[in-house]
């Protein structure tokens, strides 16, 4: 399945390379939901929530209405997931609050799980350099995703791995990695990371995995094939 990606900034989309870099800042959100409203799912990030910087809950209750989203940005306690659900969420991402002192937090884990359910929570496992990076890519720890997932699977129901080193190149996603972490848990996977054709979410949809693009749709280089959404 393909994953349009919803990349939010200060109230605009964009998009990012590597987590740091402005590539991309467009004005017409209106746009883009109309693009992706027969797709049956849409990732929407709260950057500014991610880097501490802000919020765009107002844009986030707005698209969640109208789109099935799965949305993070900022989890950091079970009672912010509650209200990212309240506010139309259909499934929420969970990242940096699922690990302390580099290791996962098997403690903070087991908390979203109780209060959520495991059937509502994506884990996020962004690997930059072999290693889970966590508070917006920017701190590294000693784990790796194969690591991080086998510890954290009973806690989510899914996993959105994401590879830092190639987000937002378009240079492919290497499927390698992709597949280490397919063959650590037999939870649902979702990959993100550079990710720049149809064949590269054909291939993946093929070993069961979903693919988040984001770079590539809004750059045209993926088309929005409507019979191929699925």
């Amino acid at each position: 399945m393909l994953i349009p990606s919803i990349d939010l900034k200060g109230g605009k989309v964009v998009q990012l390379v590597q987590g740091e870099r402005l590539a991309l800042a467009l004005d017409d959100l209106e746009l883009w939901i109309d693009r992706f409203r027969l797709f049956p799912r849409v990732q929407l990030i709260d950057l500014d929530a991610a880097m501490g910087s802000g919020s765009n809950d107002a844009v986030l209750r707005d698209v969640c209405g109208r789109l099935p989203c799965q949305v993070g940005g900022g989890v950091r306690t079970p009672a912010r997931a509650q209200e990212l659900f309240h506010a139309g969420a259909m499934k929420v991402i969970v990242g940096s609050a699922l690990f302390r002192n580099g290791r996962p937090d098997i403690a903070a884990a087991a908390a979203f799980a109780e209060t959520l359910g495991v059937d509502r929570i994506i884990g996020a496992v962004d690997s930059k350099q072999g290693q889970v990076v966590v508070h917006g890519w920017k701190t590294p720890t000693a784990l790796t995703s194969v690591e991080a997932v086998r510890a954290l699977e009973p806690y989510c129901s899914e996993f959105l791995y994401t590879h830092v080193d190639t987000e937002g190149l378009m240079g492919g996603i290497p499927m390698d990695a992709v597949m280490a972490v397919r063959q650590a848990t037999s939870r649902r996977l979702i990959a993100a990371g550079g990710i720049r054709s149809r064949e590269e979410v054909d291939a993946l949809h093929k070993i069961g995995i979903d693919a988040v693009v984001g770079m590539a749709i809004y750059t045209g280089a993926l088309a929005l094939d409507g019979d191929r959404r699925e």
